[in-house]
């Protein structure tokens, strides 16, 4: 079985016993790769359900899993798709953007100096007016505190460690940090296909 207290501990999970009376606008679709694997970790790869409907009647993917509510035509009733998978495999780019919202999920949501994951913002390795770049190589996550008192200084200069080196990190990468930071609110039928890769317990 899965590590309970990982998944406890990752995310909540709604009971299905609570589809009938949800609102539409909490149905979305976990959007699952060809190969069952979700599009995005972080952000989640989901569908609105109108968006998910319509994949299916165009034939774009198949469905894995439904919620119990239904939606209603003159001729049709239909369950709501909770997981989808697309029918045709979407090759993941190699390396992520480079955008502030990756920089803190490479960096886990920490400043790289003190540890604090509150007033985040980004730092220069190597200062601007020392020729540093604005690179995934040399940027890393500061809280305020931390980069005021680093200020225009490298590190070694305003005596201050750096946990973890800046890299560039791939897509895979990027992932993988996102399995730890999972969003608030899952849906019970999304419980199999997010963690399939968890470590079973003997």
């Amino acid at each position: 079985m899965f590590k309970a207290e990982l998944i406890e501990r990752a995310a909540q999970f709604r009971s299905a016993h609570d589809d009938p009376t949800r609102k539409l606008e909490s149905c979305p679709a976990l959007v699952l790769n060809a190969d069952y694997t979700p599009l995005s970790y972080y952000p989640l790869s989901l569908w609105p359900w109108q968006t998910a409907i319509k994949a299916i009647f165009l034939e774009r993917v198949d469905v894995v899993a439904s919620y119990d509510r239904q939606v209603h035509s003159p001729s049709l009733d239909m369950k709501i798709p909770s997981v989808i998978a697309l029918r045709q495999y979407v090759k993941p780019s190699e390396f992520p953007a480079f955008t502030r919202f990756n920089l803190f999920l490479r960096d886990r949501f920490s400043c790289q100096y003190c540890g604090s994951q509150s007033h985040l913002t980004f730092d220069h390795v190597i200062p601007r007016r020392l020729g540093g770049k604005t690179t995934w190589e040399n940027i890393s996550t500061a809280c305020a505190p931390c980069n005021m008192k680093k200020g225009g200084r490298t590190p070694q200069q305003a005596n201050m460690q750096l946990q973890y080196d800046p890299i560039r990190p791939t897509s895979w990468q990027l992932q993988q940090q996102g399995k730890s930071f999972p969003p608030n609110y899952l849906h019970e039928t999304w419980r199999d296909w997010l963690y399939w890769d968890i470590e079973l317990e003997e």
